[in-house]
């Protein structure tokens, strides 16, 4: 499929690090075109923050593919996705983003920062056994009619106390992956994708538009 006649996939996220994996994941197929809020023509509206209210992944991602979809009209491509630590219950889970009791306001690298700085406390006094845990990605197709489509990718690991690599965000300096012995912000962007819950989740909704569109 030539790019001219390539399917366009709105990507229904604000966060340029999570733009950045979905386009590297898809990217690799001329017959995708993943467009930003952006690049589709949709402003950012306060109404945002209330989509995702939700208590699980998948039914954050698939309010998130609806309320961009109807906006957009175009194929949309929501995640959810998180940390789930099995001494915390799960935790962070859905809270991921807003972990840290800190103020609304504080975004970005320092929300970022302030994120991991909770988890560690939380966790410094478990032995390394213990840390176990996972990243979590559902990924949600929505052409707008029907039921959207669903796709989850899963990644173990152990959380490790001081942070390790430059790379990746989020909790990824602090996630061990058991196979490579590295943090994700060790990994360079390939070896991620290849072992991460995003591009697990991703690949799969990839496959699945390559079987059922015929191309």
């Amino acid at each position: 499929m030539s790019p001219s006649h390539a399917l366009t996939l709105v990507a229904a996220t604000r966060s340029p690090h999570k733009l950045d994996e979905i386009r590297r994941i898809l990217g690799k197929d001329p017959g995708l075109r993943v467009l930003s809020l952006d690049e589709a023509g949709i402003p950012f509206s306060p109404e945002e923050d209330k989509v995702e209210a939700f208590d699980t992944f998948e039914e954050n991602a698939k309010a998130k593919a609806a309320y961009f979809n109807s906006l957009c009209g175009a194929a949309t491509i929501a995640d959810d996705s998180g940390l789930e630590v099995d001494v915390l219950d799960g935790a962070p889970g859905v809270r991921s983003k807003r972990f840290a009791p800190v103020p609304e306001d504080v975004t970005g690298g320092d929300r970022d920062r302030a994120n991991n700085e909770h988890l560690i406390k939380l966790l410094a006094s478990h032995k390394p056994h213990r840390r176990t845990g996972r990243f979590v990605c559902v990924a949600v197709l929505h052409f707008g009619m029907g039921e959207p489509l669903v796709f989850r990718g899963e990644a173990p690991g152990t959380i490790v106390l001081e942070p390790r690599g430059e790379g990746g965000f989020g909790y990824d300096p602090h996630f061990l992956d058991p196979d490579a012995d590295r943090t994700f912000a060790e990994l360079d962007a390939e070896e991620k994708d290849a072992r991460s819950h995003r591009g697990q989740a991703f690949r799969a909704l990839g496959s699945h538009l390559r079987e059922t569109l015929h191309y």
